[in-house]
């Protein structure tokens, strides 16, 4: 979908620049495959606050997207939906039995397409079948870590990652960021790139917009006061005196702070090369 921009009517009009989603569906989702949605604004189960900036926004009720497409069998796309919970699109497949349920919808699906799910199925955008079944070289989403876990990787707009190799029972694939890892070949994927690759192309010209999506004002660790952050005080404009860290005293920007783990011998490339 294309970008649209605004006539300058206000300030704010003057700049922004959102998604088009005229060909999305406009009335609610489907009740049955709904489920209210508890906002945390941040804390924990003690009140204390663990997420910052986070708090307000619209009331969203949430959509129960199928992402372990394990349901075998034709269904065929009656739309597509806006999300409010996520950055991609998602589409409503009506099954040949009468069952409804909902998955990401990547790119260049429409009304009236037909996907499925299985162990053989054709490598078209929308399908799912495990890494092993997929030709090398063919882009994914919506990947399992684990069989049967349901997709983890590849899930916001736009994403997706490539299938460049399969050995030992094992698939390699190449994430965004560069990092290459393997993931047992028993895991589902779904072919295609996600849908709506210009979210991060939209300018949302006013501080309200954010608050609408549940992001507080975020203050620097330097405006505030000793108390609250190991930056803050000092007499007249400081930068904070010290290589930065978090408001508990942890070094951040750049230091390493991920502790070895068992999946660490599934990272064939990382992302960021050791200097």
């Amino acid at each position: 979908m294309a970008l649209k921009s605004y006539k300058p009517t206000s300030a704010a009009r003057r700049g922004l620049v959102l998604v088009d989603r005229s060909q999305l569906w406009k009335g609610k989702p489907v009740k049955s495959l709904t489920e209210g949605l508890h906002k945390t604004g941040g804390r924990n189960n003690q009140g204390r606050i663990t997420s910052f900036w986070r708090g307000g926004g619209a009331k969203r009720r949430y959509r129960i997207v199928d992402f372990k497409r394990r349901k075998t069998g034709t269904a065929t796309v009656e739309r597509l939906e806006y999300d409010p919970n996520r950055t991609a699109f998602i589409a409503l497949l009506n099954y040949e039995d009468g069952e409804q349920a909902y998955i990401l919808a990547p790119q260049r699906l429409q009304a009236g397409d037909k996907v499925e799910a299985g162990e053989r199925v054709d490598v078209r955008p929308g399908n799912a079948m495990p890494l092993k079944s997929i030709p090398v070289g063919t882009i994914v989403h919506n990947v399992e870590l684990k069989p049967g876990g349901g997709g983890k990787i590849a899930r916001a707009a736009g994403s997706y990652v490539q299938l460049v190799g399969r050995d030992a029972g094992l698939a390699l694939l190449r994430l965004n960021s560069g990092e290459v890892r393997m993931v047992p070949s028993e895991c589902m994927a779904t072919v295609g790139a996600v849908s709506n690759p210009d979210n991060s192309n939209q300018t949302l010209a006013k501080a309200g917009r954010n608050r609408w999506k549940g992001r507080r004002p975020h203050v620097r660790g330097v405006a505030m006061n000793p108390i609250d952050h190991p930056h803050g005080g000092g007499e007249g404009r400081t930068s904070g005196g010290r290589h930065p860290v978090t408001p508990w005293g942890k070094p951040t920007k750049g230091a390493r702070t991920r502790k070895k783990r068992p999946s660490d011998k599934f990272i064939v490339r990382r992302r960021q090369q050791k200097k």
